[in-house]
């Protein structure tokens, strides 16, 4: 590991929580009101689709190690937010809102799954 792919995936770690910080923001301002968090789903949605992709990319070689690192990494890394997921989860058992808590998994869930299947197979389709 070198000095410049550490710097390459702190910039990249950098971008990705800013941009998930701006996206949960503006998935939560649409649909506020909701107990479900939405942006988080969002964000996992589409940080799950960008990973599908880049590992589609890497799987046919054509994505350098290193871009895929700091990518994969850096980027999607800090953009994905598993803690956030599991900690709103939780808020919504404690405010007994079982359903809602349970929604919040199985949607978060198929969500990322979908979208990072989906994504990989159109790269993959596409290259």
């Amino acid at each position: 590991m070198t000095l410049t792919l550490v710097v390459a995936v702190a910039v990249a770690s950098g971008v990705g929580a800013q941009a998930r910080y701006a996206l949960d923001l503006m998935v939560q301002r649409r649909l506020g009101g909701s107990a479900l968090p939405w942006g988080t789903m969002a964000v996992n949605a589409v940080g799950s689709a960008a990973l599908g992709g880049l590992v589609a990319l890497s799987l046919g070689g054509r994505l350098d190690e290193t871009v895929e690192i700091v990518l994969a990494v850096g980027l999607c890394g800090a953009f994905t937010t598993f803690s956030t997921w599991t900690y709103e989860t939780v808020c919504l058992l404690e405010e007994g809102a079982l359903w809602e808590a349970t929604l919040n998994v199985g949607l978060g869930l198929a969500f990322g799954l979908a979208a990072a299947l989906l994504a990989f197979g159109a790269v993959h389709l596409a290259t």
